[in-house]
């Protein structure tokens, strides 16, 4: 079976032939241009990953990079079952939830002791002694704590054989490349493969896996080990909100059999053909919203290449949708029960 060979590859051809979900390319330009003004702020730039998070840790050290790859190894499935009842993380006098009840159960397992980020720690980690880091401040668990104690071993374990138990090890093996470091972690962590089939191709999305090289280049401020010349070759992160954001800026549509489906709540499964639909529709446009910000800018005789790329965009709209979470309650998400988003 031929593998396209890149989450954008992969994106172009799901776009060129999805049923259920189109692309608007006058919504992509409209993003475009009400970002234009804010594509040189904080929000829309890597200092803006440290600055408006503060459970991100704030050094760019070795420790730090075993941050980024931890939370990200267990960067899945944070959807409630129930709107009115969720896992919570109380974490310095604030409640947390979603992937930052993650990250916030991460610090308060670093300020008791818990050497949690040590690969030599989680590869051995019981299953008991994962819902004890991970434990909830409500009668709701993190979902999917089985999977993630398989996950914490099996990850563990490679970096402790291949890599001397640091995730840095492997970051300087890619030699400043980000599809090289992209590489190395879906041909070393079987976690990482996001890939499925459509119309008789294998397609990627590695979506854990583009996260980590992001957030490894932001962690280190790109620079040093973590300068990625080629940064701007990753794509979004097709989750579950990006692509909901991007139905409710109208950038992206669904046909009325699948928006019926989402709103009776159905559960997809990994390779539905809705979901991938989903997915490399919103990688592609995506990459439109770039393409056309690039084009504006150009334009005024400004060339954006450095600051404006598919990371920052992600991180933008990731962002954009927990602060407009009311705003787009008329548009479900998408829900699968998965490790790869």
């Amino acid at each position: 079976m031929e593998q396209l060979s890149s989450p954008l590859e992969s994106a172009r051809f799901i776009a060129g032939r999805s049923r259920d979900v189109s692309v608007d390319e006058e919504g992509a330009r409209k993003v475009a241009e009400s970002l234009f003004d804010r594509a040189s702020e904080e929000a829309f730039s890597l200092s803006g990953w440290k600055a408006l998070h503060e459970l991100n840790p704030r050094a760019a050290s070795e420790e730090a990079v075993n941050w980024v790859f931890l939370v990200d190894t267990l960067n899945f499935s944070f959807w409630s079952d129930s709107a009115e009842q969720k896992c919570l993380v109380r974490y310095k006098g604030k409640e947390y939830s979603g992937y930052w009840a993650l990250c916030a159960a991460v610090n308060r397992a670093l300020d008791d002791g818990i050497p949690i980020t040590s690969a030599s720690y989680y590869a051995t980690m019981t299953l008991d002694q994962v819902r004890q880091v991970f434990r909830s401040d409500t009668e709701v668990p993190m979902p999917l704590l089985e999977e993630r104690h398989q996950v914490l071993n099996e990850s563990g374990t490679v970096l402790l054989e291949k890599f001397g138990g640091s995730f840095l090890t492997c970051v300087k093996k890619s030699e400043n490349s980000a599809q090289k470091l992209l590489r190395l972690v879906v041909e070393n962590f079987p976690s990482y493969r996001d890939e499925a089939v459509f119309e008789k191709k294998k397609v990627a999305f590695y979506k854990r896996a583009q996260i980590l090289v992001a957030d490894t280049w932001s962690v280190l401020e790109g620079k040093g080990d973590g300068f990625f010349g080629d940064i701007s070759s990753l794509t979004i992160f097709a989750d579950y909100r990006i692509p909901q954001v991007l139905v409710h800026l109208k950038a992206l549509k669904y046909s009325e059999d699948l928006m019926k489906k989402l709103r009776e709540g159905t559960v997809f499964k990994t390779g539905d053909r809705e979901e991938v639909e989903i997915r490399g529709c919103s990688i592609w446009c995506c990459n439109l919203i770039c393409k056309h910000l690039l084009e504006f800018y150009e334009k005024k005789g400004q060339d954006m290449r450095d600051q404006i790329n598919a990371v920052l965009l992600d991180y933008y709209l990731w962002d954009y949708a927990r602060d407009h979470r009311e705003d787009m309650k008329d548009i479900p998400f998408h829900q699968v029960r998965c490790i790869y988003y």
